[in-house]
């Protein structure tokens, strides 16, 4: 059972990125995908949820209007669109899925992936 997160990198304010997060092990169809991130320094954030389930949508007050979040149950994978990109958006992004439904809280998902670190830089 694996998740692993990809599309960080560098980028410069006002930019966008798109995060995937492709699930091996198990499938993804009944299970909230759920993005965290966390800076230096600072606790762990939720940022948004994607039920695969119902296919509802969950985002964090700082990221909305901002960040699309979405799931592909034929590729087994997660994404999360980043536009608009801010300096304090720069964290290691991590995905996580948790069993039926969303969370806002890390400890509530049952498999994580490794990260990846987004860099909102001029």
């Amino acid at each position: 059972v694996q998740l692993q997160a990809s599309g960080g990198g560098l980028v410069q304010p006002g930019g966008s990125l798109r995060l995937s997060c492709e699930a091996s092990g198990f499938t993804l169809d009944s299970y909230g995908i759920g993005w965290f991130r966390q800076a230096p320094g600072k606790e762990r954030e939720w940022v948004s949820c994607f039920s695969s389930r119902d296919g509802m949508t969950y985002y964090a007050d700082s990221v909305k209007g901002r960040f699309t979040v979405s799931g592909d149950n034929a590729k087994n994978t997660g994404y999360l669109q980043m536009n608009s990109l801010k300096p304090e958006d720069s964290a290691v992004y991590y995905c996580a899925a948790r069993t039926l439904t969303c969370a806002k809280t890390w400890w509530e998902y049952n498999y994580w992936g490794q990260g990846t670190q987004v860099t909102v830089s001029s």
